[in-house]
Parts: C-alpha cells; structure tokens; sequence
C-alpha cells in the first residue's frame, strides 16, 4: 500500500507526534478564532514554513495538495459570489493554511504513531468502558491507509479505461473499485485476527 508518510531526519521528524498532533489541532482552533487577515496570512506563512521543513520536494507536494486545493478553490470561488470578500478571503485563508500544516503532519507521522496518539488519548474512555481505545485506534489508522491506496486504485482504473480507448466514467469504475477495496479489506482483516493486533496497546511493530 502507498502511504502518506514520508521517512526524513529534520527537526519536524524528530518531534513528538503527540506535540505536533497537539500543535495541529491548536493550530486549526486558533485559525477559526480569529478574522484578522493579517494573522491569517501569518499563519499561511508559518504552514508553508513547517511544510518545506517535510522536504518532499515540489513534485510530491503538489501531488498531494492538488485534489484539496482544488476543492477549496472551488469553494473560494462559491464565497466570493456568495459573501462578503473579507469573509470569502478569510475562509480562503484558514482553509489553505489548515491544509499545508496537515500535509506536513501527515507526512512526518507514521501510521503506527498516529494510531498510538489515538489510543493513548481514548483510554480514559475505556476505563469507564465507552469504547475500546486499542480498536478504535486500529479503524481510524486503516481509514487513513485505505485513502491514498482508494485513490491508487482510482487511478489505475482510469488509465486502464483509457488505455482500452473507453471513456473513463464513475458508474464503470465505481463497481470494480469497491470490488478491489473490499477484497483488501477483508485480506487486511484476515491478517489482523491472524497476528493478534485487536486490543493492542501499542501498533509500532505494524
């Protein structure tokens, strides 16, 4: 499977993931408690900053701020015809610097350490028995994976369409593509019942 995360040894992989966790999601509050756009643009700037610290390269990092941005460009536009332009531009500018940040966070957090965070933070919900931490770490983990390999299998379909010189519509990739996920899945849940990774404290040996 192809994975967001990307091996590096800067400053940015070498902290905790839980403070860079923490820091995104600080980060993401104070976006939308302010509408100075001066600040806002700070912020863009300071995402900018921490995302060249990830080092993907131009290439890679347009690559996957593409689909999003094409979406919060959409959006701007439905703003400016719909709102004010100062609060169409501050929409503008939260969107896009919450997006650089997440992207840098994704690529310096490793599946394994996004789902420890998950369950280190649920466990006092477990311990008056609402949910299983260990598990729901688990799900939302192989949700994040399953994306960019969902996409993966996307793409092939499309190219394979078009290499047989036939239209690449949703309704005739749709089908074989939850074909393919679902036998994922299940190839995925079979090998998690096999190595006993359900109810784990721990998934950095994933």
């Amino acid at each position: 499977m192809r994975s967001l995360h990307v091996e590096g040894t800067g400053w940015l992989y070498r902290l905790s993931p839980r403070i860079k966790l923490i820091a995104l999601a600080a980060f993401s509050i104070g976006l939308f408690l302010t509408r100075d756009p001066l600040l806002l643009v700070a912020g863009l700037c300071l995402a900018l900053f921490v995302l060249s610290q990830a080092h993907l390269g131009w290439r890679e990092t347009i690559l996957r701020l593409r689909p999003v941005f094409l979406t919060i460009i959409v959006i701007a536009l439905f703003s400016f015809l719909l709102i004010s332009a100062l609060d169409a531009t501050i929409a503008l500018l939260r969107l896009s610097a919450l997006t650089l940040l997440a992207t840098a966070i994704t690529a310096s957090v490793s599946i394994s350490q996004f789902m420890d965070e998950i369950t280190f933070a649920l466990r006092p919900l477990e311990k008056i028995g609402l949910a299983k931490a260990a598990d729901v770490g688990l799900a939302v983990g192989l949700v994040i994976r399953f994306v960019p390999e969902v996409v993966n299998r996307y793409e092939t379909l499309r190219d394979a369409h078009r290499a047989r010189g036939i239209e690449a519509k949703l309704h005739t990739i749709l089908v074989p593509l939850i074909i393919m996920t679902l036998k994922d899945a299940d190839a995925i849940a079979d090998a998690i019942d096999a190595r006993g990774f359900r109810g784990q404290t721990s998934f950095s040996d994933i």
